[in-house]
């Protein structure tokens, strides 16, 4: 279920928890939980409905600019049955735990078992441990520049993310802490010239020209943020509404904002 940027962090805030879909047949359940950039959402409820029933309140509570648009873009796929699907904010994304668990001997070798039986079920033979050292080497790198197609990739980088090995950016992956110390362990030693997360806070997902922005600026932590103005910011091209949104929330998780006009 894709929801847009903006809509996720109005349901982070709370403003908004309803979404209303064209499927041929309901693509979550209640209780469904969904994992996004800004953390696990729970489907709370999903029934089908008439457009014509809709009402405004509801479509304020989908984050509609009104009635009129929320209705008019369900006529674009009008030979299929609408539904309405609540939402609400189900917290982190427990894999953000778990990436930065360094784990002991018997953790890392339950990790590499489990490594072997994705090895062994693979069409196309081993694969773990290369994609592994791929993404070491060359963080934050498209897999096109790494001779590999994009959507293989993602789906090998997939598999490693839910065993807490590697970490999305909006600009490809790098190794989590975790998975570093997998990688350290099977070679007997750290790697020496290993690219090193900036010491800090990571910044939140917040799109890639917006990334692209910040670390043109040698911005990437939440504290090199909150030096700045909202307006410097916000005067970044490639930095757009969203993005500093999505960057004003996190800095109020932790109790901080933007430097004082």
């Amino acid at each position: 279920m894709m929801i847009r940027p903006d809509t996720l962090a109005a349901i982070k805030a709370g403003d908004v928890d309803l979404a209303f879909r064209r499927w041929d047949r309901p693509r979550v359940l209640v209780g469904t939980r969904l994992r996004t950039r800004v953390g696990v959402l729970e489907v709370t409820s999903v029934d089908q409905v008439a457009p014509s029933r809709i009402t405004a309140a509801e479509a304020r509570r989908a984050g509609s600019p009104s009635l009129a648009h929320l209705r008019g873009m369900l006529e674009m796929k009008a030979d299929r049955p609408a539904w309405r699907v609540g939402l609400r904010y189900a917290g982190a994304d427990p894999r953000e735990e778990l990436r930065a668990a360094v784990p002991d001997a018997e953790e890392v070798a339950a990790i590499r078992r489990r490594l072997d039986r994705l090895d062994a079920a693979s069409s196309v033979g081993p694969w773990t441990r290369t994609t592994l050292a791929i993404i070491d080497r060359s963080p934050t790198v498209r897999a096109p520049e790494l001779g590999r197609d994009t959507p293989s990739f993602k789906r090998d980088v997939r598999k490693l993310k839910e065993l807490g090995l590697t970490e999305s950016l909006d600009i490809c992956y790098r190794l989590s802490p975790r998975g570093a110390a997998v990688v350290d362990a099977e070679s007997g030693s750290p790697r020496a010239e290993r690219q090193s997360a900036p010491d800090g806070t990571p910044l939140p997902r917040i799109g890639a020209p917006a990334s692209r922005a910040l670390r043109a600026q040698g911005i990437w932590t939440l504290e090199q943020v909150r030096a700045l103005r909202e307006d410097e910011l916000a005067a970044l091209h490639g930095v757009g509404p969203v993005a500093v949104r999505f960057l004003r929330d996190a800095l109020a998780e932790r109790g901080w904002g933007f430097a004082p006009g």
